[in-house]
């Protein structure tokens, strides 16, 4: 389950419309919808918080680790980042389909090509900078 089904399913558990989860979060009910629908996360950790304390959760079971890569390149590259890294997590992902990979190696690697994919935004940065001046 992604961020936005979690949202969506733990609201309507609670029975709370998105307009009050929105309220009760302090954010818009147009940020309830694009979570719920999957096309945002939230970009800090606060927002995570609040609507875990809302919903009755653990922040940490609303932002798995996958989620908090979305939302970290979402915070430092906008939607383009965040379209980036579910874009990698999805190729990714096909790579350990139907594989005999232990989970724990499986988190490993998905942890190092996360990495890869900081230290490539980090490069290009520098180099962009550079051809700027």
């Amino acid at each position: 389950m992604n961020f936005g089904e979690k949202v969506r399913h733990y609201r309507k558990e609670k029975g709370l419309s998105q307009t009050a989860l929105a309220e009760r979060a302090e954010v818009t009910m147009r940020t309830i919808q694009s979570y719920e629908a999957g096309k945002s996360y939230p970009k800090s950790r606060e927002t995570y918080h609040r609507l875990a304390e809302v919903l009755g959760l653990d922040p940490n079971f609303l932002m798995t680790e996958e989620d908090y890569f979305v939302a970290e390149a979402n915070a430092q590259y906008g939607p383009r980042g965040a379209a980036q890294a579910k874009e990698l997590l999805s190729q990714v992902g096909g790579l350990f389909a139907g594989g005999e990979l232990a989970e724990e190696d499986m988190d490993e690697m998905m942890q190092a090509i996360q990495e890869a994919y900081w230290m490539a935004k980090r490069n290009n940065r520098k180099y962009s900078k550079t051809s700027r001046e």
